[in-house]
């Protein structure tokens, strides 16, 4: 078999992506690297679906619990320490496989993307504008400056509006000029999709968030609570997480509502993150509920 130089293995969430992943690394001599933002926490396990030790297989993983849940996660820092990790197992003879439906992650490690630096000043006004005027306004302003950036960003999420507001206001340039054309990926990396049926897909959500509960991701939420996690800046937006911390705040006994609000916010997440890498022309699709997924993977890659 000709072993490719490193693999990533991206899609929507639940699609099977980590075991392939694991799968990929056992035949091509590989380790895995963490490509999933919210994977990145200590004790972020039920709600992240992180892999056990046992569906590791004894696959070294690598850039998953690095930080506490009041640290912010940076994209910057990811494509840093992400890099550094696929360079040293490259020196080593072996193959990185990066896993994860964090599509910007994957992006920051393969592609020529830029971080413009930050001024406090200008993002405590933009904060202040969002809490003052909703975050819809700082949206359509956005829109309105900049629709292609706007297009990549949720109208929900403040924090990503915010900093490409910030980013105009110190470049005076569009912040989707720091956004790359994808090219040949760096490392000579070859991506691999991996994407199911959308029905089934919902279904495969529903049961994975009903045994996310089940497994005991109230307590894990309470016991993060205790470390800090509504302190933090991203760990507290983690799909499961907010929505139990809500349930919490209204004294709620009864989950069964942060559940169904769970498995809907992420039914809509991977509908995101479908749009999101169906972009990538460079990605080569496979259905995950298709039998010997693994073999037909290797096949492609070494034919």
């Amino acid at each position: 078999m000709i072993r490719p130089v490193a693999v990533a293995v991206v899609g929507p969430t639940a699609t099977g992506k980590t075991a392939l992943g694991v799968e990929l690394a056992l035949a091509l001599g590989g380790e895995v690297i963490n490509a999933d933002a919210m994977q990145l926490y200590r004790g972020m396990d039920i709600g992240t679906a992180k892999a056990t030790a046992d569906e590791r297989r004894g696959v070294a993983h690598h850039l998953l619990d690095v930080l506490d849940v009041t640290e912010a996660a940076s994209v910057a820092a990811y494509q840093r320490d992400a890099r550094a990790e696929v360079e040293r197992l490259l020196a080593a003879g072996r193959v990185p496989v990066l896993v994860g439906g964090s599509g910007l992650y994957v992006q920051a490690v393969l592609d020529d993307l830029r971080f413009p630096g930050t001024d406090p000043a200008v993002r405590a006004e933009l904060e202040l504008e969002a809490e003052r005027l909703g975050t819809r306004v700082l949206y359509d302003r956005l829109a309105e400056v900049d629709p292609a950036a706007a297009a990549t960003i949720l109208p929900t999420n403040v924090r990503r509006i915010v900093r490409a507001l910030e980013v105009i206001a110190i470049t005076g340039e569009p912040f989707s000029a720091n956004l790359p054309t994808p090219g040949e990926p760096r490392y000579g990396t070859v991506l691999v999709g991996v994407d199911r049926e959308v029905a089934e897909l919902d279904a495969r959500v529903d049961l994975r968030v009903e045994h996310m509960f089940e497994a005991g991701l109230v307590a894990e939420v309470r016991a993060l609570e205790k470390l800090g996690l509504r302190e933090g800046k991203t760990a507290p937006r983690a799909l499961g997480y907010q929505q139990v911390l809500a349930a919490f705040d209204e004294d709620s006994t009864d989950f069964a509502g942060a559940a169904a609000a769970t498995a809907q916010a992420t039914r809509r997440f991977v509908r995101k993150q479908r749009s999101w890498f169906r972009r990538d022309k460079r990605i080569h699709w496979f259905d995950g509920a298709a039998e010997g997924l693994t073999d037909h993977v290797l096949s492609w890659l070494a034919p």
